[in-house]
């Protein structure tokens, strides 16, 4: 699969190993991306998993190619139960042995979001506290993480390459080309269990506050903080000083 990326990588050095991987892995399987970003970056990978509708497809495959990679989990506390349901019912049934379930700081949650209402004042700002910092501090050993994206979930992720450079990290989309199709196919074929709320309209599921019911013809993810010109969490996007001040 190629030669052992440098452990030490520096952020002006991300670029380059990311659009070396992106070259070699253009039109890969999904496995074979995973497998060359585990062996690329042995020891200092990890995987980033929501345990939403789909996730089951990507973590079946860590599950197989690389079934001790750490998958980071964030707990926000604001979660479906279903969801952390799920959570436990894949960990088990795949086999997964370093799942991290990582919640927010106790200290920044009490100073910026005490009564739990920071999403409908300022919902970056509430992803800020809950996913993009600890996020940041569970990734801080890696030079490399996994995540679930794919180009069809919407217009903001259509462009996404194999590979990409994420500041100081290589960042792996194993499922870009992945369809809607080829994931429920892929779940049937392997007997994945659906996440609990997808059967009540629910196609993308994060916090509770923010997540509603998708209608047929939307975009999968046009259910996450509706009427908002907001589309992602901010785990994807750099920090800026107007979400983490």
């Amino acid at each position: 699969m190629g030669a052992h990326v440098d452990p030490t990588i520096l952020p002006a050095d991300a670029a380059g190993p990311a659009e070396a991987f992106a070259r070699r892995l253009q039109g890969a399987a999904p496995r074979e991306v995973i497998a060359a970003a585990a062996e690329g970056f042995s020891g200092r990978i990890a995987a980033v998993s929501s345990f939403g509708t789909e996730s089951a497809v990507l973590l079946h495959m860590i599950a197989e190619v690389a079934p001790a990679l750490p998958v980071i989990f964030l707990d926000t506390g604001m979660l479906f139960p279903e969801t952390l349901a799920y959570r436990d019912e894949l960990v088990a049934r795949l086999g997964l042995t370093d799942v991290r379930s990582i919640a927010p700081d106790p200290a920044e949650k009490a100073a910026r979001d005490p009564d739990d209402a920071l999403w409908s004042e300022n919902p970056d700002a509430c992803c800020a506290v809950r996913k993009v910092m600890p996020l940041a501090r569970a990734l801080a050993p890696f030079a490399a993480w996994i995540n679930g994206r794919k180009r069809y979930q919407a217009a903001t992720r259509n462009s996404i390459p194999m590979a990409e450079a994420d500041g100081a990290r290589v960042k792996f989309n194993p499922l870009a080309d992945f369809t809607r199709a080829d994931i429920e196919a892929y779940m049937a074929a392997h007997g994945l269990p659906h996440h609990p709320l997808e059967k009540f309209g629910f196609a993308s599921i994060g916090c509770m506050p923010c997540t509603s019911r998708v209608k047929p013809g939307e975009d999968p993810r046009s259910g996450r903080w509706r009427g908002q010109a907001k589309t992602e969490c901010g785990i994807h996007m750099p920090i800026t000083p107007d979400i983490v001040l």
